[in-house]
């Protein structure tokens, strides 16, 4: 099943569920808020029946005249119940004609049930209970039954009849526990298709809404992942257009910079093994020909011939020395000595040797270095190969007078650096070189020749050296009008 489909069934489920649990959950609560209000209305009708009840007591200060007079008090709750929903008038018994006396026997009666002699008026006896019924009680001051019938089984709402100030007894009424008939029935159920209707409609607006919120979710990955199936058949001069703050517009432009990053790599690759195989093939070519001369008597076998040869021996020996370097530091081969080391004093020691070796080549050196001490966590050793790389490269391919060599200290949030740069003022390089001077076998001479350029892998070995001491090198313009390399190495702060 396709992702999109997964999430709107996702979406669309737990909607439908939720909104389920809603309506069941309002029905139920209607339906009890409903009866409590039933409850609570019959309550109020018969307030009044309380007063009456009072009256009663009056007369012979005791519940004489009420005790065990279930008929009674079924009609004085009748008379009070007249006119209301609590009571099906077409079902009471009829009036006694005036004169006439009232029937004692109320074991026919719908509302009450004379109690057996075998216990207390209203306690022992249950007859079957009719739906939408409720059973009312008099009880003493001390909760007694004195008519009606009260049931312990049966929750009951207690009124108190008081009189002059005291509570005298009580009015019970058996709370419905639901509802058969009536006006609230049909307002119930009204409302219970309402609710229906509402969460259909909702449900509807879900599907409206997460059907178009899935696709927009989804198509961003489909395209980027039509895209990284491009990447892995090779094509990387591709982007993926995402207007987009979230994410997925992060992952758009994450997604591009790696394929502009396999686009450049690949090109470095490409360029390494055209440049490496050039490299390899031109001193081979040579010392074949002139072996091939030698065999063939068209050159004599003389020792300056083979001078000639064993020089591109020596010529081919230090380039597969270099390529051997290069591949021992990315695998983590080159052997580091560290140790903390005052940079300033490492520099003036060589300030004699470099000056004595540029000059042989006709550049001055100017030392602009601070007075501060700055120690370092470094192997000297292979950071003299850095200098000396950086300054032969200066002078093979500058064409400068003058090679400045500054330090200085630069702070860079908490941390601090020393930086070391070695300008000149010699013909310097294209801005479009800059970024690749330290890559693998790259010369700014496209025609590769040897006698204006190198292999190209001093500055690469140089770039190797600074990252192992945890610093970086590039290059820039000089304010000379020549190369700036740009060292940066940690200081050990004490």
């Amino acid at each position: 099943m396709k992702i999109q489909n997964k999430l709107f069934l996702v979406l669309f489920g737990f909607s439908f569920l939720l909104v389920t649990i809603l309506v069941l959950l309002m029905q139920w609560s209607l339906g009890k808020g409903m009866i409590n209000y039933v409850n609570t209305k019959e309550v109020q009708i018969l307030q009044p029946l309380a007063v009456q009840l009072a009256e009663e007591y009056k007369e012979d200060n005791s519940w004489l005249s009420m005790d065990g007079q279930n008929d009674k008090f079924r009609h004085l709750i009748t008379n009070q119940l007249k006119g209301s929903e609590f009571i099906d008038e077409s079902r009471l018994p009829p009036q006694p004609r005036r004169g006439m006396r009232p029937p004692q026997n109320d074991a026919d009666s719908k509302y009450f049930r004379k109690a057996r002699n075998d216990g207390p008026p209203g306690r022992r006896f249950r007859p079957p209970q009719q739906e939408n019924e409720a059973y009312y009680a008099l009880l003493d001051q001390t909760e007694n039954v004195v008519a009606g019938m009260y049931l312990d089984d049966l929750d009951y709402t207690k009124t108190a009849i008081e009189l002059n100030g005291v509570t005298i007894g009580f009015l019970a009424i058996s709370k419905r526990n639901r509802l058969t008939n009536g006006y609230e029935i049909d307002f119930i159920e009204q409302q219970q298709n309402y609710l229906w209707v509402i969460a259909l409609m909702a449900m509807s607006l879900v599907t409206l809404v997460t059907l178009p919120l899935a696709r927009n979710l989804v198509e961003p990955i489909k395209l980027i992942s039509r895209s990284m199936h491009q990447l892995t058949q090779g094509n990387y001069k591709q982007s993926v257009q995402l207007t987009r703050r979230d994410e997925l517009g992060q992952m758009a432009r994450d997604y591009n910079e790696l394929a502009l990053t396999l686009a450049e790599n690949d090109t470095a690759r490409k360029r390494w093994l055209a440049n490496i195989s050039h490299e390899l093939r031109t001193p081979v070519a040579i010392l074949r020909g002139e072996l091939e001369a030698m065999l063939d008597n068209v050159r004599p076998l003389s020792k300056d011939n083979i001078s000639s040869a064993n020089d591109e021996v020596k010529h081919l020996q230090r380039l597969i020395d270099d390529l051997n370097l290069l591949t021992s530091a990315d695998v983590g081969g080159m052997r580091y000595r560290k140790q903390d080391e005052e940079l300033t004093h490492l520099i003036l020691n060589e300030e004699q040797k470099y000056q004595s070796y540029l000059a042989t080549a006709g550049i001055k050196l100017n030392l602009n270095i601070t007075d501060q001490e700055i120690d370092v966590y470094i192997d000297k050793t292979r950071l003299y190969q850095l200098f000396e790389n950086v300054i032969n490269n200066c002078i093979k391919y500058s064409y400068a007078t003058e090679l400045t060599i500054s330090l200085s200290v630069e702070h860079i949030g908490d941390k601090q650096f020393a930086v070391l740069t070695f300008e000149d003022n010699g013909i310097g390089v294209e801005e479009v070189h800059l970024a690749h001077l330290f890559e693998h076998l790259y010369r700014v001479e496209e025609s590769r020749n040897r006698k204006t350029g190198g292999a190209g892998l001093g500055l690469a070995i140089c770039r190797l050296i600074v990252i192992a001491h945890q610093g970086e090198v590039t290059a820039q313009h000089s304010k000379n009008g020549g190369l700036s390399i740009v060292i940066k190495l940690p200081i050990v702060i004490s």
